[in-house]
């Protein structure tokens, strides 16, 4: 039994009218998803997925894209990204996939869940982009959040952790997430959010103590990573 990952999917089954401008250039992308996600990944085996995994707007709408997922081998973990406009409380969203027979697809959020003898923590996470500042209720908020995913690991368990946003990206970081992870002994962070050109500006590799690595759909050509 394997963990893979990926994020950014991006899905739009039940949003045809959304253009799929971030992945511009790649043709039938969902397509080359399905192929290799089903060479690789087996039932027993766990994907987490990274974020802004569909375009849908409402979690109603989102049947066809989860079915999709629901219908690939393994179980998934669903992280938050900033376009899972769908999203809503864990409650909710566990309901809905009771009623819609959605049975691999799990909520990482805040959580961990453990798979493998290994547990996996996630986050949404922050990065302040362009013209944003630095905000200190925004930042102090996520990294609440990050270190309450960590502390429902039992304390000998070892944790990787997941993020939507980079902790660190171009000249920017945010040292209270290095904080938590130095505070709960994360050693692996796995982001995503970043496409494209964007990737010049990415951290890979060590950093501040902690192993950082992309995992955006086109970065990995719509190919999930064995991280276990």
């Amino acid at each position: 039994m394997s963990i893979y990952a990926i994020g950014d999917l991006h899905l739009s089954l039940g949003c045809p009218e959304k253009t799929m401008e971030v992945f511009r250039g790649w043709q039938d992308y969902q397509g080359r998803l399905e192929e290799n996600w089903r060479a690789l990944v087996r039932p027993e085996d766990t994907v987490v997925l990274a974020g802004d995994i569909s375009w849908a707007m409402r979690l109603e709408d989102t049947r066809e894209d989860f079915r999709f997922l629901d219908a690939l081998p393994g179980r998934k973990l669903l992280m938050k990204g900033n376009h899972d406009y769908w999203w809503t409380t864990r409650r909710k969203m566990e309901a809905f996939f009771q009623a819609e027979g959605l049975t691999t697809l799990e909520v990482l959020h805040n959580n961990s869940v453990e798979a493998e003898g290994v547990f996996l923590c996630g986050s949404r996470g922050w990065l302040f982009e362009g013209n944003q500042k630095y905000d200190p209720l925004i930042v102090a908020r996520e990294e609440g959040r990050i270190r309450r995913s960590l502390e429902s690991v039992p304390q000998s368990g070892e944790k990787l952790l997941f993020l939507h946003y980079p902790p660190a990206y171009g000249s920017q970081e945010l040292p209270e997430f290095f904080a938590a992870m130095a505070d709960h002994g994360v050693r692996e962070c796995w982001y995503a959010h970043i496409h494209g050109s964007g990737a010049a500006g990415i951290r890979e590799g060590e950093h501040r103590g902690v192993t950082l690595r992309l995992i955006s759909a086109d970065h990995l050509k719509f190919t999930p990573l064995q991280i276990r």
